[in-house]
């Protein structure tokens, strides 16, 4: 379809909905490595780090619909992943007693790797549409209005998907519908390998079975207030009092009742620069062991450096994110003299900054950087002095608001705690399964293209789901590792 070519069927209608797709990588990462290595094709396959010889820490990246069987998920400690779920390798070995049918193929992250195949599957995007919104490594909208018509856009979207395939070598689920959040979710309502079409006037009807935490906007925490209220599918949703919802939820209560109702009149666009890169992971229980705390911010971290060094990106301010039980959101940032491109010093503000939840119990860790920095700059030398300025601080950031409501500043550390609805983490793309959140931001302003955030591979402006961690395939989301 090079050239702008069109399938038959171009609109001739200026009033016609758009045709917009969303269009999902299967297990990424994993579908990657079998292209690497077609013989781990319907093997259970592991991408993560920490489970090398020698390696006491680490995180699982994602995990293949086989090894999901045995309970590995996205953003699990990779201890936890070897215990339910031993190496291949380790199986094969002489005088083993793990059954080596019982046991799963571990690769390292290689995002170089996954960056390029990245690259034939939006090539192929790109010549599919001239509206091409990328929110992720595996992740994309598209506005084929231009290019098709409602009465083919199955086989528009079918032609997409082959394409990919028979290119690339890597499979994609992709959801057609009239604006972005329908197409969002219906590229998961079929996972993997999937092709779903919701025409202009059977949105509503799509949506109105489906539980109230496949909505965007809708992450667990919201789920289960909207639940308490009697509010269980998405037609329960559509069809509450709206100014009930406002009440409880404020704007993002209207716009849940919209989303609900299948209107969403956002345009496709081309996804702008981040104003922060985060990640952040989610324990099974609330834990209270501090190495583990440490163990996790390490993997994100390290993640979130690799993603900024990437990208090109210097940034003057490091943060971290702890959820306390019930659902208190708490955040601590340390600003810089100047923007600096360091991942071990990333590892160890962070790492500082954790200590002040020493022994209290955690459900969910993040780390931030952000004050990001584009362009080509001098890097400030740190050396050892690298704490700010309190005036330098003080500009950065405004002083967050604690659970009194009252500001406050405490040198350059920066504490909120908020609404439980905020308590899951960053507007992301929401799903069942948890993982690493990729471009996760922690404030709407800073979610352009999550996962839609995983993700990650995982950052949500686009979809505006600020209480949801989690990715449908449950891979950190795009850009992640």
């Amino acid at each position: 379809m090079s050239g702008g070519a069109t399938l038959p069927g171009t609109p001739d209608d200026e009033g016609e909905d758009p045709v917009v797709l969303h269009v999902d990588m299967d297990c990424f990462y994993a579908a990657c490595e079998r292209k690497r290595e077609p013989e781990l094709r319907g093997e259970p396959v592991v991408v993560g780090m920490g489970y090398e010889d020698g390696e006491n820490h680490g995180a699982v990246a994602t995990a293949s619909y086989e090894a999901r069987e045995y309970g590995v998920e996205s953003a699990q400690a990779i201890s936890t992943a070897l215990e339910r779920l031993p190496r291949k390798a380790v199986a094969e070995e002489p005088d083993s007693d793990v059954d080596p049918e019982e046991a799963g193929h571990y690769r390292p992250v290689d995002m170089d790797y996954y960056q390029s195949v990245a690259e034939e599957v939006k090539a192929i995007l790109h010549d599919s549409a001239a509206v091409v919104r990328e929110v992720s490594i595996d992740e994309a909208y598209l506005d084929v209005t231009d290019r098709t018509s409602w009465e083919v856009a199955a086989g528009f979207a079918r032609h997409v998907k082959h394409r990919i395939d028979r290119e690339v070598g890597v499979t994609a689920s992709v959801g057609v519908a009239p604006n972005m959040s329908a197409a969002k979710i219906a590229s998961d309502h079929d996972k993997p390998d999937g092709l779903v079409v919701v025409d202009p006037g059977e949105v509503a009807s799509f949506l109105a079975p489906l539980d109230v935490a496949e909505i965007h906007g809708v992450g667990p925490v919201t789920a289960r207030k909207l639940r308490e209220m009697g509010v269980e599918t998405t037609g329960d949703l559509a069809a509450a009092d709206r100014s009930a919802l406002e009440a409880e939820f404020g704007e993002r209560g209207a716009e849940m009742h919209r989303r609900a109702r299948g209107e969403d009149d956002r345009a496709v666009t081309p996804t702008g620069r981040p104003k922060s890169l985060s990640r952040e992971s989610a324990f099974t229980e609330a834990t209270d062991d501090d190495e583990r705390k440490r163990e996790q911010v390490r993997a994100l971290a390290a993640a979130v450096a690799d993603r900024a060094s990437r990208k090109g990106v210097m940034y003057r301010t490091i943060g971290v994110k702890a959820v306390t039980p019930p659902y208190d959101v708490n955040t601590r940032a340390r600003s810089l003299p100047g923007p600096v491109d360091d991942p071990d010093l990333v590892e160890e503000v962070a790492l500082d900054l954790l200590t002040e939840f020493a022994g209290e119990p955690v459900r969910k860790v993040g780390v931030r950087v952000s004050n990001l920095s584009f362009a080509d700059a001098e890097q400030a030398s740190l050396g050892d002095g690298w704490e700010p300025a309190a005036d330098e601080s003080a500009a950065d950031e405004p002083a967050d608001r604690d659970s009194t409501g009252e500001g406050r500043t405490t040198g350059t550390d920066r504490s909120r705690k908020s609404d439980p609805a905020d308590a899951a983490g960053p507007p992301d793309d929401a799903g069942p399964t948890g993982q690493l959140s990729l471009d996760a931001a922690w404030e709407p302003a800073d979610t352009e293209g999550s996962t839609d955030g995983h993700g990650p591979d995982s950052t949500p402006g686009a979809d505006g789901n600020p209480d949801s961690d989690s990715d449908p395939e449950g891979q950190s989301s795009l850009a992640d590792f």
